[in-house]
Order: structure tokens, then sequence, then C-alpha cells
């Protein structure tokens, strides 16, 4: 069994899955900092001085024994922030992957001199008969 888990493991799929994971986790908190320290500072100033991380909705006060239960929703915004900036940021990285794709297909394939001998005497012998 230890053995079976080694061959799973150490498959090449799995390893670059998790690299992926790993590379998507420093990813995300780069857009992160980039929403929270970027752009959301200069759509609070057009919006007259507005943090969106403060917003809320107090639902019960703190009390000296509890804390304040709220519904932060100001959180919320900065998350859906987040993820349009890493899905547009996902949907460049594509867009120049399937160009560059689209490049490589339309090369034509060199065509090795071994090719070229073998049409010669294929020419050569359609012309004998």
């Amino acid at each position: 069994m230890l053995k079976e888990f080694k061959e799973f493991a150490m498959r090449g799929n799995v390893v670059d899955m998790s690299v992926g994971i790993v590379i998507g986790a420093a990813f995300g908190k780069i857009v992160s900092s980039f929403v929270a320290d970027i752009i959301m500072p200069p759509i609070g100033v057009v919006l007259g001085g507005m943090d969106f991380s403060n917003l809320m909705i107090t639902l019960k006060k703190a009390t000296s024994t509890t804390d304040a239960i709220t519904v932060n929703y100001g959180n919320f915004l900065n998350t859906i922030f987040d993820f349009i900036v890493i899905a547009f940021a996902i949907f460049v990285v594509i867009k120049q992957l399937n160009k560059l794709k689209k490049k490589e297909e339309t090369k034509p394939a060199k065509i090795t001199e071994d090719v070229l001998l073998l049409r010669e005497i294929r020419d050569s012998l359609k012309s004998q008969k």
C-alpha cells in the first residue's frame, strides 16, 4: 500500500497540480493585496472617502460580556473585487496562451531531407511508368 501511495504521489500530474495550487495561493495573496491596497483606496476616494472593509450592518450591539454581531458586507465586496481581478488576470493569461498555441499550429512543419528524398524517389518511380 505504501508503494502504491508513493507511485500515486510522485505521478507527474499530482506534482504539477501541487505546484499549481501553491502558485495559485501565492497569486491569490498578491491579487488580494492589489485589490485592498491599490484598487479600493481610489474607489473609496471617488465615493467620498468610503472604506469598504468597514462597511457592516450591526445585528446586535456589543455588551460588556459579548462581542457585537455584524454582517460585514464591505469585506464581501472586497472579496468580489478580488474574484473579478483574479478572473480577469486568468482570462488574459489563457487568451495569450491560446494565441501562442494558434501561432504554433499555423507554422508549417519543417520537411526533413529524408522526406524530400522519399518524395523524389516516389516521383521518379511515377514518371517511369
